[in-house]
């Protein structure tokens, strides 16, 4: 029979991997290399499977192990990195966009910084407030926040993005006095 510990790491694997690998693929932009990077993440919670339930919410913990490990993964190898729009086939909900939107934004995401580009998925993706990302990426909310609002000025700038942007709304009419 295996130990108390298995079961519990292998229910946790079973139910939030989906999600985790969401994450992994967007912030290496290969389905291979996420898998890869979840892989490594996961072995590391692994190890420290007691640690990771001490802390209360093994999701954001596992989470956060995914974020550090691709950043620490990055900075040893200095690699230069190519995202690619081959996200479509992982398993999950579909985002409500269309999928021509979405084979625009992955190969766009790869002109922001790594920072950056875990801000946005974090944000947007995940759905995550400023708080905790300032704590997945140690560093302060206010940093999160210019950090995404700079990241979105650049997305927003890019001329592979400009047809998939929606139409501007009309304002309300002003009025003047005779």
């Amino acid at each position: 029979m295996p130990p108390p510990k298995d079961d519990d790491f292998a229910s946790f694997v079973s139910t939030r991997s989906g999600p985790l690998l969401r994450l992994a693929v967007g912030l290496t932009g290969q389905r291979p290399a996420g898998e890869d990077l979840l892989q490594t993440a996961l072995t590391r919670a692994y190890l420290s499977w007691g640690k990771v339930q001490a802390a209360g919410d093994a999701d954001a913990y596992v989470r956060r192990i995914v974020v550090n490990t691709h950043l620490s993964l990055l900075r040893r190898r200095r690699v230069r990195e190519d995202l690619q729009p081959q996200v479509a086939d992982v398993v999950g909900n579909a985002p409500s966009y269309g999928i021509d939107d979405r084979d625009a934004l992955w190969p766009a995401l790869s002109r922001l910084g790594r920072r950056q580009r875990a801000i946005v998925l974090l944000r947007y993706y995940e759905d995550l407030p400023d708080d905790q990302i300032a704590e997945l990426l140690g560093c302060r909310p206010a940093t999160v926040r210019s950090q995404a609002m700079r990241a979105l000025a650049t997305l927003k700038d890019l001329p592979e993005l400009a047809e998939h942007r929606p139409p501007p709304t009309r304002s309300a009419p002003t009025w003047e006095m005779p």
